[in-house]
Order: C-alpha cells, then structure tokens, then sequence
C-alpha cells in the first residue's frame, strides 16, 4: 500500500457537483491499495498515519500528532500512486490492486481510521473526484509500505 499524506488546514473532495467529504485541520491521505497487501499492512499504515507527528508544537516543531491537534483525516483513493512510468510516456496502473481488492483494503484503511477514534471523511472509490485542499506547510510525505524508510 501507497499513502500520500498531506498535512492541511481544510479539504474537501466533489463528485459529479456534489460535495461528499470534507475535513477541516488535519490530513488528506491519497490511498492506493497494491496486489498482495495485506490486513497486517493495511492496518500498520493506518495506525502510522494517525500518530505521525507532523503538526507544529508551540516552539514550532513538528512534534505533534493527529490526536494532539484534534485534526480530521480526508481519505481518497487514488490508484494513479501505482503508476510505471519509465517506459514510454503514458503511465501504466498494472501495480495497483484490482478494483474489487483495491475498494475492500480501501475501506479497512479508513475503518482502521475511524477505530482510532479519529473522524474520517471519504471519497467515493472509483469515481472522478475534485479535491481541493489547502496545504499546511507544506508538508507531504510519502509512505510506502513495500519500500519503508
């Protein structure tokens, strides 16, 4: 699994016209479910997403988590994390999870979230989404779960 985190004084993401999601301080974490992730994985990342700290403390520092600020997550999946792009100038997905597998990881992603006490706002997976959001920082991270570091 692929996260995209961004660190954000409000999101929200639209689809068809409508707003479905919206956070205000928090994360907007893009998602991508890989072949062969397991619950194990899924469940990691979440848990190490919500205790990052990444938020500024009184001194400046980033040394504050999720829970510390009472911030909000806006999760979206994006299969897009997964693209191979060396070859040639179209990127290909082949690396992301199939649908079906993609939308169930997905959705234990944001349950795990959600078990942590966090509130979570979603995208709709498999739709065309506008999201917006206004970056704290800016401060992105890249967390990957095959490829730790």
């Amino acid at each position: 699994m692929k996260l995209l985190i961004q660190r954000a004084r409000r999101a929200s993401v639209t689809v068809e016209g409508e707003t479905i999601g919206a956070i205000d301080r928090g994360l907007v974490i893009f998602v991508c479910a890989e072949p062969g992730d397991s619950v194990e994985d899924v469940d990691f990342l979440a848990r190490k997403a919500v205790a990052l700290r990444i938020f500024s403390d009184t001194e400046g520092k980033m040394n504050l988590a999720l829970g510390d600020i009472d911030g909000e997550i806006l999760a979206v999946s994006q299969f897009t994390l997964a693209a191979r792009w060396r070859k040639g100038n179209r990127p290909g997905f082949s690396d992301a999870a199939p649908p079906e597998e993609g939308l169930a990881l997905f959705n234990r992603f944001v349950e795990t979230l959600r078990d942590t006490g966090v509130t979570v706002a979603t995208g709709r997976f498999g739709a065309d989404m506008q999201v917006e959001l206004i970056n704290d920082g800016p401060v992105t991270l890249w967390l990957d779960g095959r490829n730790p570091v």
